[in-house]
């Protein structure tokens, strides 16, 4: 079922969001019984907290939720959420309390806070339900929720299930909801149509590799969205470890997030063109498996020397980059679950980006900050570039020495596209439950993206 808001209803219990330091203000309102009750029950307006209070005939009157302190609030995100999974089953409305983009934020994690994966389980019980408050885009902030739930449960998906046939179907379901259209490129054919490092990192996978291209839109600008859409990666030859590979179901997560992001950007109908870029393949291990110490040659006709099979998603990526660049798109974005690098420079919380433009940064940084999607800059420092020239090739997929490895993949991947570009390189992934993010796959950067377009392609 599709994350919504409950209908408006006279019976809506409300509840007041309370910060640690008007408590008092808050309890002076209450008549004395009520003021008793929430003193009784240790309501303290701590983050998270909540106390319902009954009426004179038992039934719930309406209900105290607490904000903390802003320091304690800074600590994290979607605060509310863990309130709408804790109140009974009911329909409540936000009385007092919030407002602006805390508003919005709050309206926004009570809808994840109803995500849950159920696939090969029995489904959840559902969370209670919020009338949409005042002041807020209810349609909007449900696109954007349903966007997530794309992205979430194509990530959660395993591998059995979602190999590069069923991420192109997943592909193909948004195109026949949004009227947009599709060309996908499967098998040899990727070699005939000069693809050849998709194909050479896909071949020896039982499951075909492919190249997805979706477009939708007749005007504005043009936005090409590219994600690496590995649904499984073993390490080919340079095998992983087991504990590496326990989580590479997820190693599809940048062509889950941009296929989210696109579901938000059509299902809004914002004034662009869309274009939407999947490599999808699996990294597996046979006969014809790609090798250390071979050479292969891109689509843009740059020689590759790989290094570590296990260093795949900027070759799938880079094709995929080159064809971007074909048709002059006005920006091009690409995500991926690219570099353990990152996750060591800024852990999983943070989306780090690469752009070479100080105004395109500054657009995400603030869009980031307003829609608490959190990402942070990182730098394509010039003077790593000599790092992936290995001599024997133009490039190295995989510089030896460990220093600056998600730097060195995004100067990789920008070698390969001329226009305006933006890097992602997310985890796709919630290691601990959190308010409105239960552990397991997530959409990072996506949101922040969607509210910066405005002014990144002053729509």
């Amino acid at each position: 079922m599709p994350l919504a808001f409950a209908d408006e209803t006279d019976d809506a219990i409300p509840l007041h969001v309370i910060s640690a330091d008007a408590l008092d203000k808050a309890l002076d309102r209450l008549q004395s019984p009520a003021r008793n009750w929430v003193k009784a029950q240790g309501f303290s307006a701590g983050l998270g907290e909540h106390v319902l209070i009954p009426d004179a005939e038992g039934q719930i009157s309406e209900g105290l939720i607490g904000f903390g302190t802003k320091a304690k609030r800074a600590r994290g995100r979607f605060h509310l959420g863990a309130v709408a999974k804790a109140l009974p089953k009911g329909t409540y409305r936000i009385a007092s309390g919030l407002e602006g983009s805390d508003l919005e934020e709050a309206a926004l994690a009570w809808l994840l806070a109803g995500y849950s994966f159920d696939q090969y389980r029995k489904p959840a019980q559902p969370v209670a339900g919020l009338v949409a408050p005042q002041g807020v885009d209810a349609e909007r902030l449900a696109i954007i929720a349903n966007g997530e739930v794309l992205t979430r449960d194509l990530i959660n998906t395993p591998a059995s299930d979602m190999g590069p046939d069923e991420l192109e179907q997943a592909a193909r379901r948004l195109v026949a909801d949004h009227n947009a259209a599709i060309n996908v490129i499967t098998g040899d054919d990727l070699l005939s149509s000069n693809f050849p490092m998709i194909h050479t990192v896909g071949r020896a996978s039982t499951r075909a590799p492919r190249l997805l291209d979706l477009r939708w839109g007749q005007a504005g600008p043009q936005l090409t969205l590219v994600g690496k859409g590995v649904c499984f990666d073993t390490g080919g030859l340079n095998l992983k470890p087991g504990a590496s590979m326990a989580l590479m179901k997820k190693d599809m997560g940048g062509a889950a997030t941009v296929l989210g992001l696109a579901q938000m950007i059509m299902a809004l109908g914002l004034p662009l063109r869309l274009r939407v870029l999947i490599p999808a393949v699996e990294n597996s291990i046979d006969g014809n498996a790609f090798r250390p110490q071979d050479i292969l040659t891109s689509r843009k006709g740059l020689t590759v020397e790989i290094n570590n099979t296990d260093a795949e998603g900027r070759l799938v990526l880079a094709d995929a980059l080159t064809l971007s660049d074909e048709d002059e798109p006005d920006l091009v974005i690409s995500m991926a679950t690219l570099t353990g690098a990152a996750r060591v420079a800024v852990g999983p919380d943070l989306s780090p980006f690469f752009t070479d433009r100080d105004d395109d940064a500054a657009a995400l940084l603030k869009a980031g900050d307003a829609v608490a999607d959190p990402v942070w800059r990182m730098p394509f420092h010039a003077p790593y570039e000599a790092m992936i020239e290995p001599g024997i090739a133009d490039l190295d997929n995989a510089p030896k020495g460990g220093f600056a490895g998600s730097i060195t993949a995004a100067l990789f991947l920008r070698r390969f596209v001329e226009s305006r570009y933006v890097h992602f390189d997310i985890y796709g992934w919630q290691p601990n439950a959190a308010p409105s993010r239960p552990k397991g796959g997530v959409g990072m950067g996506a949101r922040a993206i969607l509210d910066a377009l405005p002014e990144l392609l002053n729509l």
